[in-house]
């Protein structure tokens, strides 16, 4: 098998899908997440053993065949996805692997997903993420990688947060990281985001902490790129008070499922919160 929708069976295995791409599928049937496949690592093994950049003819003609499935699903022809690596043992509870592997966002058309999924199996074996698996004692010699393709949520507002306080340790709050426009600002640390703290008891306490916000990730013609916050926008929150609500409650729900605490990346469009990303918090 080498891809393999959300909603299908066996897209919750984390040995087939890795561990990104496994959690949406877990989440999926229960949650607001975008429709979306997954390549399997059956598929990465398959262009391993070309031994070139190439990818193999039939993973090739299934990609076509997965995004126009995905494009008919969104009603939309040329649905934007985002394209997201998900190592075997990415995103677990030992290790997060975050920012090691590659992730495209704004991706458009069968042959372009093609091209960034290649990408993001490359990346697999690229020497900061090697450094890293050896630092921990984790495989070197035969990773495995399955790749997320996501429809691209258009975000006004993107979030992490943390259903315990990352820094104080404390598992009464929630801890929310707010930005304009998609998430990979937020995520990377290109920005100050607002800060909010949410206690789970009393979720109408909350502590606002306003960031400098001074950029937002935006959709191009051809991508993404860095974009200015205006500045009438930055001393303004970039989540209302029902939001971080909103989020702290999903928070708090996902930390209850998984019995233990999470963190978490979601995308406000319009009224609607979407969920894109669930994993155990590391470092606590």
């Amino acid at each position: 098998m080498h891809i393999i929708f959300f909603d299908q069976p066996g897209a919750d295995d984390i040995s087939l899908c890795g561990g990104k791409a496994a959690s949406l599928g877990r989440l999926a049937s229960t949650n607001k997440v975008p429709p979306g496949f997954c390549l399997t690592v059956n598929a990465y093994q398959k262009w391993l053993a070309t031994g070139s950049n190439e990818m193999p003819d039939e993973i090739a003609s299934k990609i076509r065949d997965a995004y126009a499935g995905l494009e008919e699903v969104c009603g939309e022809p040329n649905v934007p996805v985002a394209v997201r690596s998900s190592a075997v043992d990415e995103d677990g509870s030992g290790e997060s692997f975050a920012g090691l592997h590659d992730t495209y966002l704004n991706i458009i058309g069968a042959e372009s997903v093609t091209g960034a999924v290649i990408e993001c199996w490359r990346s697999l074996r690229i020497q900061r993420a090697l450094d890293y698996r050896t630092a921990r004692g984790l495989k070197t010699s035969t990773p495995m990688m399955g790749v997320a393709v996501q429809q691209l949520v258009l975000a006004d507002v993107s979030a992490v947060a943390f259903s315990a306080n990352p820094i104080s340790g404390d598992w009464t709050e929630v801890v929310i990281n707010a930005n304009y426009g998609l998430g990979e600002a937020v995520v990377s640390g290109a920005t100050t985001p607002d800060t909010i703290v949410v206690k789970k008891d009393d979720p109408s306490q909350q502590e606002v902490t306003i960031g400098s916000k001074e950029i937002m990730t935006v959709r191009t013609d051809s991508g993404t790129t860095e974009k200015s916050v205006p500045s009438t926008m930055r001393g303004q929150p970039a989540l209302t008070s029902e939001q971080a609500r909103e989020i702290a409650a999903l928070a708090q729900r996902l930390e209850e499922q998984h019995g233990w605490p999470i963190d978490l990346e979601c995308a406000i469009h319009g009224s609607q919160l979407y969920l894109l990303q669930c994993r155990p918090i590391t470092t606590l």
